[in-house]
């Protein structure tokens, strides 16, 4: 069993109000050659309001990701919607691990990891 590295976001201290549409609505955004949310894999690493505008880092699954700006795009969009301030999405320099998946997700079959 691999251990969980679970996303800690400074929104939910600070904003906990946003945490449950945040959760909502990335959930909807799909990474497109796996299939699964932003949130089962684990990308979301960090979202924080600072000066008036929101952070979000995030990680791809991998460095060279084809749809990398499509997701970065569709993060930046769902943040702003559900948050309505201007937001920044900044690549995490972490590279994703399996450990950021979901725990549920990693003890399916999905066929990636054991």
């Amino acid at each position: 069993m691999i251990d969980y590295n679970p996303a800690e976001w400074e929104i939910d201290q600070t904003h906990p109000q946003y945490h449950n549409d945040l959760i909502e609505g990335l959930s909807g955004l799909i990474d497109k050659e796996i299939g699964f949310s932003f949130i089962e894999l684990g990308l979301i690493r960090n979202i924080k309001i600072e000066d008036g505008s929101a952070k979000v880092s995030m990680v791809l699954t991998t460095p060279f990701c084809p749809y990398g700006p499509e997701m970065i795009a569709d993060t930046k969009a769902m943040v702003e919607k559900i948050l309505e301030l201007p937001t920044d999405v900044e690549l995490s320099g972490d590279l994703w691990d399996p450990t950021m998946l979901d725990p549920e997700l990693r003890d399916s079959d999905w066929g990636l990891f054991p």
